[in-house]
């Protein structure tokens, strides 16, 4: 379900949007009855990196030659209805979703993950970290608070409301879709230079997401998990997550964030550690914005690979 590039050799020698040449290794593997598009590197202990909106694994390709360099093994999924992976109909809601990544996790034949997760990835690191505790070894949050502490900011944070407009925007039938298709994806890279700090990403990057996004189905499919967190709030399905996401996380857990995320608040995604009945650490990165992963690649990875080498973090 991929669309050929036009930019000749600027996407590797895979010619591909999503499949993306480099010193990783791309596959696909079946979990939770979907298939989903993986890049992995290296041996060792797995950590799971989750990618948020409006990425994909990409977002990622500084933390997986680190990570393996570490001595970890280091796997991007797709997740699903994104860059390689299925786009199915239906199947975007929060916990089926987590199946996916535990699910994928069980596929690669490891008995537990180290999830990390971005933004959307984030949110579901949490709520995988819930449902499926057994499967998650150690859990890192970056640019997203606990699904409680979201919905809550969302709901009686004004200015936290207002900054996650893009949210209730994307509420709309059809039309949302169309924007972020509209002019080659312009949008996209509206959006990642928006809620970038002051070094935005580069143009290459951007436009990689941006060709990534106009892959057929993938602007509807990737908007459907923010529908779903929208419209069931009043649900009974959204009410029943949400009950369920009181219980606590009982791994240890690294919660990341840009200072100047303008997407995300630092007062909305902090106090996410009463939901944590573990370990839990706070690192606020000055002057970086939603995507510090990127903006500072260095700083970010060096804090992760400390924190998963540590062998009793926070103790």
């Amino acid at each position: 379900m991929t669309v050929p590039d036009s930019t000749p050799g600027s996407l590797g020698a895979l010619g591909s949007p999503v499949r993306i040449d480099g010193p990783w290794t791309h596959r696909d593997v079946a979990a939770n009855g979907a298939r989903f598009h993986i890049v992995e590197m290296g041996d060792g202990p797995l950590v799971m990196l989750l990618h948020g909106f409006p990425q994909f694994w990409w977002t990622w390709r500084h933390q997986l030659t680190a990570l393996a360099d570490a001595g970890f093994r280091a796997v991007a999924m797709d997740l699903r209805g994104v860059g390689g992976s299925d786009r199915t109909p239906r199947g975007y809601d929060p916990a089926n979703l987590a199946l996916d990544i535990t699910g994928v996790v069980r596929s690669l034949g490891e008995p537990d993950a180290a999830l990390v997760g971005h933004d959307l990835g984030g949110y579901l690191a949490w709520t995988a970290a819930v449902m499926r505790p057994k499967l998650v070894r150690r859990l890192a949050v970056s640019s997203m608070p606990h699904p409680r502490r979201w919905r809550s900011a969302m709901l009686s944070d004004f200015a936290q409301s207002r900054a996650g407009s893009y949210v209730w925007g994307v509420q709309r039938p059809w039309f949302p879709e169309r924007q972020l298709v509209a002019d080659g994806a312009a949008l996209v890279g509206e959006l990642i230079e928006g809620w970038s700090g002051p070094q935005p990403l580069d143009q290459e990057a951007v436009d990689v997401y941006r060709r990534a996004m106009l892959i057929p189905s993938t602007a509807h499919c990737s908007i459907e998990p923010y529908r779903w967190m929208v419209r069931s709030l009043a649900r009974p399905d959204g009410i029943q997550f949400n009950r369920r996401m009181k219980r606590p996380v009982r791994v240890p857990t690294l919660h990341l964030h840009g200072s100047l995320d303008p997407a995300m608040r630092t007062r909305s995604a902090a106090g996410s550690g009463e939901y944590v009945e573990a370990p839990y650490r706070w690192r606020l990165f000055d002057g970086l914005g939603h995507f510090p992963h990127e903006e500072d690649p260095v700083a970010f990875s060096n804090e992760l690979i400390n924190w998963l080498k540590d062998p009793e973090p926070d103790r």
